[in-house]
């Protein structure tokens, strides 16, 4: 069965270019960050990127040095065994309770476990329902 827990999300966003991750990533390495999940996509020119940390307070202080339009959200890290139908279990779950999805992303990876982070019109009531 699924586990779940309501984590901070850093949002940013900054003129998309060339070597930007690699900019990004170098920041947050050099502020001893450790990204645990991040996504990252091109739209209207501007380069958005959400991300999960284990020190979103040094994150947040990296990224504003490179200028990063910042701001916080709260979503849901659902954890869950690694095999076939257990998204769609989470997922169906939150559509019987009514609950919308606003998106999610996430990886599996060859563990035995694959997490993914979810932003829900609800997160207190979907944590209820996933867990």
């Amino acid at each position: 069965m699924a586990s779940a827990k309501i984590v901070k999300q850093i949002n940013f966003k900054m003129e998309n270019r060339t070597g930007l991750a690699a900019e990004i990533c170098s920041a947050l390495y050099d502020a001893k960050v450790n990204i645990t999940a991040i996504c990252g996509y091109e739209m209207d020119k501007q380069a958005e990127f959400m991300l999960l940390c284990d020190n979103p307070a040094a994150a947040k202080k990296a990224l504003k040095k490179l200028s990063a339009e910042i701001s916080e959200d709260s979503v849901i890290v659902v954890d869950m065994p690694n095999k076939s139908g257990e998204l769609k279990k989470v997922a169906s779950a939150l559509a019987g309770a009514g609950i919308n999805i606003n998106y999610f992303y996430g990886t599996t990876g060859s563990g035995k476990t694959s997490a993914c982070v979810i932003k829900t019109a609800d997160n207190k009531k979907s944590l209820k329902v996933i867990c």
